[in-house]
């Protein structure tokens, strides 16, 4: 804002042919006609009646009473009546720029209806101080007087503008904020109070959403922090963010296939962890699972820095509670604990094998690349070990889910959460067996493993039924 000095005013005003104050003063009343004549032809935002009650002043800050008030102010300041600012003129022009950022305005009209009114006031001035034969070149110093005092009103209310847009800035940032612990909190409350307060957030509504959980910050050679309040908007798309928080995360609209695309290149390299797409209510849903996939991609599962919850829903699944899944193995997997490390681990890889090749002995040895003959062997040290379980289905089904869980805990770094999978880890289920290598195979051939008969033990164990 450029706002003139006492000392500038007194150069202005000495060089002012002060022949043109008194008709000023005299032409005031058909002045203000003229000037907000010139405004609400020029600048059509002002031709609409002024907020109920005036948001500043007792009748609203209407563009008469601002015409007024500026061309007093300035007749004042010319006449040496005044040579300081007027605090309540300079008051009512910071409500102005109040107003209009309530009413959710940008400032741009007003600085539009200044210039307009400072060249209806000087065309007026000229003509006033030709016809009282004021020579042209005195009436120079009158222009740069008008067009300055204009300047410094506009900044009057650049700075009631950027008061309140500032205000509002950090009410909405509250209520994003309050909105983002409303919906991944429970319980979700009703429709209507999310819809209020999202109005209030500026934060539309969608169908389905996605929550990121964030690594947070400060380990060397990752990328610094996201701001407060990310924006995407490259891609149109607008996230709730809590990254000040010990476990930062976003929300945002899902964008169906556009969400990997758009995600990776907006984290940048950060850290992080996708959730699936769910339903609104279900926001808190997808930021769990996203949080649980951060902290196992932390531990050494997926690749990349950005993880996502699509590529790893069988892990997820399996270790969703990793003490229990612990003990679920420790207890279905006790019998090889009779063995010693090594042949555990070659019976249990034997065994997963089989049930993944729906009881197949020829399947197997192919799979493990050994002799079928050799596979057999193991199948019937592996029927001696767990007897008639093998033939029920559940068992079976359990046999599978322990193993695979086994053998995705063996290529995961131990867990630093307190109570997070830790458990007894007994043998075979714990993490402390070596374990075969890799990821997680697929699921889709445990259900013929389930139904099948053990082709590959003995014939008369394969002749007893099922439970």
């Amino acid at each position: 804002m450029h706002c003139f000095a006492d000392d500038d005013w007194d150069d202005i005003r000495d060089d002012l042919p002060q022949e043109v104050v008194p008709l000023l003063r005299a032409g005031l009343p058909h002045l203000t006609d003229l000037t907000v004549r010139e405004i609400l032809r020029c600048v059509p935002e002002f031709r609409r009646p002024a907020p109920a009650g005036g948001p500043d002043a007792a009748g609203g800050c209407t563009v008469r009473l601002g015409v007024e008030r500026a061309l007093a102010g300035f007749a004042d300041r010319a006449a040496a009546v005044r040579g300081a600012p007027d605090p309540d003129t300079a008051e009512l022009f910071r409500s102005l720029g109040r107003a209009e950022a309530r009413e959710g305005r940008g400032p741009d009209a007003l600085r539009a209806a200044y210039r307009t009114g400072a060249r209806a006031v000087w065309r007026w001035l000229v003509e006033s101080g030709s016809r009282a034969g004021v020579p042209p070149e005195r009436m120079y110093r009158v222009a740069e007087a008008v067009f300055a005092y204009a300047e410094e009103l506009t900044g009057h209310s650049a700075e009631g503008y950027g008061e309140v847009r500032t205000a509002l800035a950090g009410e909405v940032q509250r209520n994003r904020r309050r909105l983002l612990e409303l919906l991944t909190g429970t319980p979700v409350p009703g429709r209507e109070a999310v819809a209020a307060l999202a109005r209030a957030a500026r934060w539309p509504l969608p169908e389905t959403v996605r929550a990121v959980a964030l690594r947070p910050s400060g380990r060397a050679g990752e990328p610094g922090p996201l701001p407060p309040d990310p924006l995407l908007p490259a891609a149109g798309v607008d996230a709730l963010a809590d990254t000040e928080g010990p476990e930062p995360y976003l929300l945002l609209a899902d964008l169906g296939p556009r969400t990997r695309p758009v995600l990776d290149r907006a984290l940048g390299g950060r850290p992080a962890a996708v959730g699936p797409p769910v339903r609104l209510a279900d926001a808190g849903v997808s930021l769990r699972w996203a949080r649980r996939l951060l902290a196992l991609g932390a531990r050494g599962l997926g690749e990349g820095p950005v993880l996502h919850c699509a590529d790893h829903l069988p892990a997820l699944v399996l270790l969703g509670d990793e003490t229990l899944v612990r003990i679920m193995a420790g207890r279905r997997l006790a019998p090889l604990q009779k063995l010693t490390v090594r042949q555990r681990e070659r019976l249990a890889e034997t065994l997963l094998a089989w049930l993944d090749c729906g009881g197949s002995a020829p399947g197997v040895a192919r799979l493990l690349g050994v002799h079928p003959q050799t596979v057999r062997y193991r199948l019937r040290q592996i029927e001696e070990l767990f007897g008639e379980g093998l033939h029920d289905p559940d068992v079976r089904f359990e046999l599978e889910l322990a193993l695979r869980a086994r053998r995705l805990l063996s290529g995961l770094a131990p867990s630093t959460v307190p109570g997070a999978g830790t458990g007894t880890g007994t043998g075979a289920g714990g993490p402390g067996d070596a374990g075969t290598p890799g990821g997680l195979p697929t699921l889709r051939r445990s259900v013929a493993a389930r139904v099948a008969g053990p082709a590959g033990v003995s014939s008369r164990a394969a002749a007893r039924p099922a439970r």
